[in-house]
């Protein structure tokens, strides 16, 4: 995504000077990108030269897409070389990370940027500035159900995010984008969470209990997953089979894993209780094994309330949709996304606030992010280091609380 930003429609706002990963073959495909838009392939540095290319290449900001727990080494390499960095969400895994990025970012003064891209969906935007008016009155209480189908909760389960030492596990990867709306959403910050979860649905045991375990490995080259719903057939893409099949020989990572299989350590059906320091109260919800994808949202006030109802795909079927699309992955027709927003005043009759749903992946908040990040756009939206430390945090107390089973102060654990 990023790099087809830098080489076609923000091509005038930054340039791609350098690329840095671990896997060259994988490199060789962004770089095939930028030929096909009639540029010059970049310079490719192994994982292990990163402080190297920076030098070298002069680089002024530093995109990082790395697996969840490796965020932290390059952001805080890029702030002490003087650059500035921008990160896919979360901002990192652990407290450490998150102590090593916020220590160097108050060192170097330089800027963090966490790619929080549901924050630049107009529906989203809509309902920020709906709270801000005060149609609601005082915030206090959130209820927020969040469903991923299982098209897309299962991808999680198939990849690196599967071990939580990789990824902090769904609160921390996935959910940090939704805790980040509601920190947004109502200007608070949280100050204690409870959290209950378990692995109910994907998973070895679990499988086999629902009669839903195929007797494979991964997908790819196995006849058993052939017929299986749930595997993953990456051959069916050009650019996974460019990016992963083809690159296999050189570190071994295998995205298609079979989701019914041994080793996963991350829950699949979790529930969040969040304080805010407004006083402000939040009751969260992430499944990721419904029939359909969306989610509920009720921000209740001192003066009404608001009711949003997305539905990102009205249900899962097994034909694939468009030529992009892979057997087993996540594809969103355009024409099944809605969004309907009321406003419930009190003494009033409800209200439905005209919505659109923006074009492109999370509703159009893709292609408003890229713009903010390139320089198009400043609107104030753009999540810093602060943000997504405040998103990672629920999570990580969130964790904490589903290992001790009590309530987790967020002040307790930073201390």
């Amino acid at each position: 995504m990023y790099t087809r930003a830098l080489v076609h429609e923000h091509r005038d706002q930054g340039r791609l000077v350098a690329l840095c990963d671990s896997n060259r073959t994988r490199m060789d495909v962004h770089n095939r990108i930028v030929a096909e838009a009639g540029l010059d392939p970049v310079s490719a540095y192994p994982a292990d030269s990163f402080t190297r290319m920076l030098r070298e290449q002069a680089v002024e900001e530093v995109i990082v897409c790395t697996v969840d727990r490796l965020h932290a080494d390059y952001v805080v390499a890029a702030l002490e070389a003087g650059a500035d960095a921008i990160t896919e969400k979360p901002l990192t895994a652990d407290l450490e990370g998150l102590r090593r990025i916020s220590e160097a970012q108050a060192r170097t003064g330089g800027r963090v940027t966490v790619g929080f891209n549901y924050r630049y969906n107009p529906v989203h935007r809509r309902v920020r500035s709906l709270i801000a008016s005060g149609a609601i009155g005082e915030v206090g209480s959130v209820h927020f159900e969040w469903l991923l189908d299982v098209r897309h909760g299962a991808d999680y389960f198939r990849r690196w995010h599967r071990d939580k030492d990789q990824s902090g596990g769904l609160l921390v990867h996935k959910a940090g984008h939704h805790f980040d709306l509601v920190n947004w959403w109502i200007s608070a910050r949280p100050e204690e969470v409870y959290a209950s979860g378990r692995l109910f649905f994907y998973g070895q045991e679990n499988g086999l209990r629902h009669g839903l375990a195929g007797d494979y490995t991964r997908g790819h080259g196995s006849p058993e997953a052939q017929e299986d719903p749930f595997a993953l057939h990456m051959a069916d893409s050009p650019d996974m089979r460019a990016l992963y099949l083809e690159a296999e020989h050189e570190d071994g990572y295998r995205r298609d894993l079979n989701v019914f299989g041994a080793g996963i350590t991350i829950e699949d059906d979790m529930s969040v209780l969040v304080r805010y320091d407004t006083g402000a109260r939040l009751s969260y919800h992430l499944v990721a094994y419904a029939p359909w994808e969306g989610y509920r949202l009720s921000i209740t006030g001192s003066r009404g309330r608001l009711e949003l109802d997305m539905v990102e795909s009205p249900h899962t079927d097994t034909a694939a949709h468009g030529p992009e699309a892979v057997r087993g992955m996540h594809p969103h027709r355009p024409d099944d996304v809605t969004a309907r927003l009321w406003l419930r005043k009190h003494w009033q009759a409800p209200e439905e606030i005209p919505v659109k749903v923006g074009e492109g992946d999370h509703g159009g908040g893709d292609a408003h992010m890229l713009a903010t990040l390139f320089g198009r756009v400043d609107d104030g939206i753009r999540p810093d280091h602060a943000d997504g430390g405040h998103a990672l945090v629920t999570g990580l107390c969130a964790d904490a609380s589903m290992a001790s089973g009590r309530p987790v102060r967020v002040d307790e654990l930073l201390a």
